[in-house]
């Protein structure tokens, strides 16, 4: 039985993907490391901060000593550092939001991102504009931020929150034409987004785990 481990900054992204992983990758040993105090101390710094990073690279040893085929690191405003760390781990570490980034950058031109972090936000540019760079392709990113939505949903106001992403991603579709969820906490909202806006939306659970999936493929297919 092949053994995936998947670490998460939050809390509350881990139950979706657990089901996620029924669903696709039924049969492989799914591990959780969940560290919440991660997410709070890049938020709270706006970067991340070094403590984070080396706390990150610790799981991923951590991750090694549990026997994990495959990390999967489930934060994007974290994905940097996975990029840093896969020299020092012997595993493949992926990102959950590297395929979505790669077909926003393939199949589209104008790709709005949404989020509620500009600490998520960024990185989330930077990786897109890396995939379309690599493809030698020119797109337009369209600055997606919905203000004030992360506070409402850890003030215990979701509805507040879905209000506001659901306003902003009216506002960024008009300059759009597909809209990128920055963070894989979204994807619940994704079916409203795409009925509310008529353009195609993006998360990166099932196409982050479709990666793993096809990781795992090639690791069978050329054991080393």
């Amino acid at each position: 039985m092949k053994t995936v481990v998947a670490i998460y900054t939050g809390q509350g992204l881990a139950d979706p993907l657990k089901a996620v992983f029924k669903e696709v990758l039924p049969d492989i040993r799914l591990v959780n490391i969940i560290d919440d105090s991660l997410i709070g101390d890049v938020v709270k710094a706006g970067r991340i901060p070094e403590g984070v990073a080396r706390r990150l690279v610790q799981y991923y040893h951590h991750a090694e000593e549990l026997g994990a085929d495959v990390i999967l690191n489930t934060c994007s405003s974290v994905g940097e550092v996975a990029d840093q760390a896969r020299g020092l781990i012997g595993v493949p570490i992926v990102k959950i939001d590297q395929s979505m980034a790669a077909k926003a950058a393939a199949e589209y031109g104008r790709i709005g991102v949404l989020a509620t972090l500009p600490s998520t936000l960024e990185p989330t540019l930077r990786l897109i504009r890396k995939e379309a760079d690599l493809l030698g392709k020119e797109v337009v990113l369209v600055n997606g931020l919905a203000e004030g939505a992360f506070d409402a949903l850890v003030g215990g106001r979701p509805e507040e929150h879905d209000r506001i992403l659901l306003e902003t991603a009216k506002r960024v579709c008009e300059e759009a034409d597909v809209l990128v969820l920055a963070q894989g906490s979204m994807a619940r909202m994704e079916q409203s987004l795409r009925e509310a806006t008529g353009k195609p939306v993006l998360s990166s659970p099932r196409l982050g785990v479709e990666q793993v999936k096809s990781v795992l493929k090639q690791l069978e297919s050329n054991p080393s």
